[in-house]
């Protein structure tokens, strides 16, 4: 009987080292960001184009849990926020014919493409972290869609996303599961790859100022403002972030 081997690419869990640069003091606010070169600025502007562009057409399945899971909070006539909505992804999943929708995007580049992509859709240039120019309460729901786990000062954005939802409003979170096994692997495989690939360089560096909020520090703020009422997990749905890749919640004021 013959017997064949086949050799599966490994890779190494994340180091104790990068995990202190991503998640250093856990639970304090605001963060700060390590300081980059100029050549890692624009290495770091060019891959948020090439990643926006690649993950749709590698990682679909992904990105089909991403958007379909804030579906649910959609209603005819709700008024509608999107927090870092980058050039519009979302906004093509949405029924924007029967909706007020609002993105708001912190950078410029990427809001000029929502607006040329989704030209009936109001697009602002802003920072969730600061105050937004909306009353209170004015928004039935509000979308973060991989947004929470990028902010500096989580905590202020959370307080301002509570003054904008109205009391009936429903928040739609989606988050990584970062840290966590699964994930790890997966970004192994994908976003390390392609980022090492193209820049003949170390991928740590990028992703230590980019995923600086642990999933669990996420989890802490959002219970001391909201309750979640229901949450999905991709891809195995057993509420352990560890095995999975993608957290989807649906959370409404206390």
């Amino acid at each position: 009987m013959m017997f064949s081997i086949i050799l599966l690419p490994t890779f190494e869990p994340e180091s104790h080292n990068t995990m202190a640069l991503r998640f250093n003091h856990l639970g304090q606010y605001p963060k700060s960001l390590p300081e980059l070169t100029d050549e890692q600025k624009r290495i770091r502007e060019d891959f948020y184009k090439v990643w926006l562009e690649a993950l749709p057409q590698r990682y679909g399945i992904i990105e089909e849990f991403n958007h379909q899971y804030p579906l649910q909070t959609f209603k005819p006539g709700v008024k509608t926020l999107d927090v870092g909505a980058g050039r519009g992804a979302h906004a093509a999943y949405e029924k924007l014919d029967q909706q007020e929708y609002i993105g708001l995007e912190l950078r410029s580049e990427l809001a000029d493409l929502m607006r040329a992509i989704h030209p009936n859709i109001k697009t602002f240039v802003g920072d969730i972290q600061d105050k937004i120019d909306f009353p209170n309460g004015y928004f039935d729901r509000v979308l973060t869609i991989h947004v929470l786990e990028h902010l500096p000062d989580l905590p202020h954005a959370l307080d301002e996303i509570k003054r904008l939802l109205s009391p009936t409003g429903k928040f739609s979170v989606v988050l990584p599961c970062d840290p966590g096994l699964a994930y790890n692997l997966a970004r192994n495989i994908s976003a390390r790859r392609i980022f090492e690939q193209r820049y003949k360089m170390d991928y740590d560096w990028f992703v230590a100022c980019e995923h600086i909020n642990h999933w669990s520090e996420i989890f802490a703020e959002l219970h001391k403002r909201f309750k979640i009422v229901h949450q999905n997990y991709f891809p195995l749905r057993v509420r352990i972030p560890t095995i999975n890749l993608v957290i989807g919640l649906t959370l409404e004021h206390l």
